[in-house]
């Protein structure tokens, strides 16, 4: 047997008692970023979701859609804003992301999906009344059509799931009172599904390593960190910028009883395998212990 085709056959063997740890449960994944951009990373993607599923491991995927978003904001001639982060959603803005996010995107990874053996299901928060929401209203800025979440029903999401299928999530919410919709920060919407299906991890995918000593320094990253150790690294300036609303999902994901939460480099191809099957892992693992 030649080194490569041991080292593929120890990769395989390596696998099985992730296999068996995970079959049956459910694991949210977030996708987003460079991993939704370019051609070779979305393929490896999808190979990892369709690979998992076969196996037994219920994956749900919430996406983003921040580049095609702005694409058809420039097409129609309307500037991108945004405010602390979050996209500035007027109604015309609304009208849009409701168009990508749930026509555009969701259907493309439906198809996706299905063109490599696999089977999906396309849903949005308004699907059942999934998600519901109301305005965010955050230190008296106004971000227009911008929702916090108040209520997940997972019904509609283990009915997919249970049926054999991926369910794959737009995150628009409905109002809860006045009849709108609302654009949901996708990390925070991937977050509040996986604690409303008890999920067993949550698995943010992003265009860093991780959670990094020095941002600036890929070496220095952390591959673990414990829960009550964030504030300390707030303090520090280790969390900092955008990186302290991705970790405060995955702090309040385990909170409401997500057993382990990751953030991971969806740069690297196949990064969802390495996290979920093999030793090594990849990027930074959060633990309540």
């Amino acid at each position: 047997m030649s080194d490569v085709s041991f080292e593929r056959s120890h990769t395989l063997v390596q696998a099985i008692p992730y296999i068996q740890q995970f079959r049956g449960k459910t694991v949210v994944v977030k996708y987003g970023g460079n991993a939704m951009v370019s051609e070779q990373l979305k393929y490896d993607v999808i190979s990892d979701i369709v690979l998992l599923s076969l196996v037994g491991i219920h994956i749900v995927l919430v996406h983003g859609g921040g580049p095609e978003i702005n694409q058809m904001l420039k097409r129609v001639g309307k500037e991108s804003k945004f405010i602390n982060g979050l996209r500035y959603t007027d109604a015309e803005t609304m009208d849009i992301v409701k168009m990508v996010l749930c026509g555009k995107v969701n259907k493309e990874l439906v198809s996706l999906i299905e063109q490599r053996g696999g089977k999906a299901m396309g849903l949005s928060g308004l699907d059942g009344n999934m998600l519901r929401a109301k305005k965010l209203e955050k230190d008296g800025v106004d971000y227009g059509f911008v929702g916090d979440i108040t209520e997940v029903d997972p019904d509609v999401i283990k009915t997919a799931r249970d049926g054999g299928y991926v369910p794959i999530i737009a995150t628009i919410a409905a109002g809860v009172d006045d009849g709108n919709a609302y654009n949901i920060n996708a990390d925070t919407a991937a977050a509040e599904i996986a604690i409303a299906l008890g999920a067993e991890k949550l698995i943010l995918l992003t265009d860093i390593k991780g959670l990094l000593r020095d941002k600036d320094d890929e070496s220095t990253l952390i591959p673990v960190v414990r829960a009550h150790e964030v504030d300390a690294l707030k303090a520090e300036g280790i969390i900092s910028g955008g990186m302290i609303p991705k970790i405060d999902c995955c702090v309040n994901a385990m909170k409401g009883g997500v057993k382990r939460t990751h953030i991971i480099d969806g740069r690297e191809r196949h990064s969802i395998l390495v996290e979920l099957l093999s030793d090594e892992g990849i990027g930074t693992m959060f633990i309540n212990e």
